[in-house]
């Protein structure tokens, strides 16, 4: 069988998620078995071509993975015929532009989320890919995180019965940049650049509500800035203009009620960054990255309420582990290789661009219900 070789774009490699989950946990990890495997035996060998402003960077990155092809002209590299391919992990604000540039030159897109900042910009993209007839996909790699994975199959399965509710977690410390590194880049903190929580988070909390639970109705959220004062990569202190919190309820059909916690200023005293919980009359879940613990009705303790008395109950010591020495691949190595199969072999692909639009059109319902201090159902946000 032969091996074919796939030359790709990659915007965005010099940022942490490009660079770690996208080039070398994926790509890379792709190119040393010896490329995607297809229904005919051959085999799809990815050749990245590096894209970004910063040469020394690029050159950096090229000298530690051994991928020697970069450049920071950005024509050149869209217009390469021999790039059939783009990707794009850079700031939100560039996305609609580099990705609408990409497509009318032909190429066939995958690209980050959000994938534009309003709901105007992601739906143009959408019409763009639609009519030059080029595939397109969006990374949503938390439906492919082990935790996840085990509550879709724990639905599947009629674990839950009637689901009543879901909660979402989320969130971490992120340090402001004076007395010590932040965690998270600046751009992430500025509304030029794209930034703000509600429309990072957002697009993931709608596909992983819509394809694991039920669709998203409407939303009611609340943002904050907590803390307006940041430093960014070069130590220089500038002013937050974007929400770093987000607290949301939204309605999902069926009645089922989902609470989404979303901080960048929280402690976390839970087992895991994002922990996700699934409650239904038949039973409940709840998840991390990884792990996945059920309590079943038959299971359940019976509490009583007396404050006048220590807690007798180990609560946490009744739940279940759910398939806890099943093992998965990387869960963006493994939508890559789902791409690249509906790239070639035209396999079903279900995160498309018009996937992507509904996380955005979810960002911009949660701020206007903010701005309203009003509930807004999803589907009235049009443009």
């Amino acid at each position: 069988m032969a091996t074919y070789r796939l030359g790709i774009v990659m915007h965005g490699v010099t940022g942490r998620m490009g660079l770690n989950q996208h080039l070398k946990r994926s790509v890379m990890n792709i190119r040393e078995v010896g490329g995607v495997l297809l229904g005919n035996g051959d085999r799809i060998l990815p050749d990245p071509l590096l894209l970004g402003r910063d040469d020394a960077k690029l050159a950096s990155i090229a000298a530690e993975t051994g991928i020697h092809s970069y450049t920071t002209d950005y024509d050149l590299a869209i217009r390469s015929p021999e790039h059939t391919l783009f990707f794009d992990a850079g700031s939100t604000a560039m996305r609609p532009e580099l990705l609408g540039q990409a497509i009318a030159a032909g190429k066939h897109v995958y690209c980050e989320k959000p994938v534009a900042s309003t709901v105007a910009g992601a739906r143009k993209l959408c019409d763009r890919a639609a009519q030059a007839k080029v595939k397109a996909g969006v990374v949503m790699d938390k439906l492919f995180l082990p935790g996840l994975i085990k509550l879709a199959q724990l639905k599947g399965e009629g674990f839950f019965g009637r689901i009543l509710s879901v909660r979402i977690d989320f969130g971490y410390w992120v340090f402001a940049g004076d007395d010590s590194p932040s965690n998270r880049p600046s751009w992430n903190y500025r509304k030029r650049d794209g930034g703000g929580i509600i429309f990072d988070m957002m697009a993931h909390w709608r596909y992983v509500l819509d394809h694991i639970v039920a669709p998203v109705r409407s939303i009611v959220c609340l943002g904050a800035t907590h803390v307006d004062r940041r430093w960014d990569e070069q130590g220089n202190a500038y002013e937050v203009d974007v929400e770093d919190a987000a607290y949301a309820v939204m309605s999902l059909d069926g009645g089922v009620v989902a609470q989404v916690n979303s901080s960048w200023c929280t402690r976390v005293n839970r087992d895991d960054l994002a922990v996700f919980q699934i409650d239904g009359t038949d039973g409940s879940a709840v998840a991390g990255l990884n792990w996945c613990r059920t309590q079943s009705h038959d299971d359940t303790p019976r509490p009583v309420w007396n404050p006048d008395e220590p807690q007798r109950l180990a609560f946490r010591d009744q739940w279940t582990p759910y398939q806890p020495n099943r093992s998965y691949p990387n869960g963006f190595r493994a939508q890559w290789e789902q791409f690249i199969r509906h790239l070639h072999d035209d396999a079903p692909w279900v995160y498309t661009l018009r996937e992507g639009f509904k996380g955005v059109q979810l960002a911009e319902a949660a701020i206007e219900s903010w701005r309203r201090r009003a509930w807004v159902d999803v589907d009235s946000v049009k443009s």
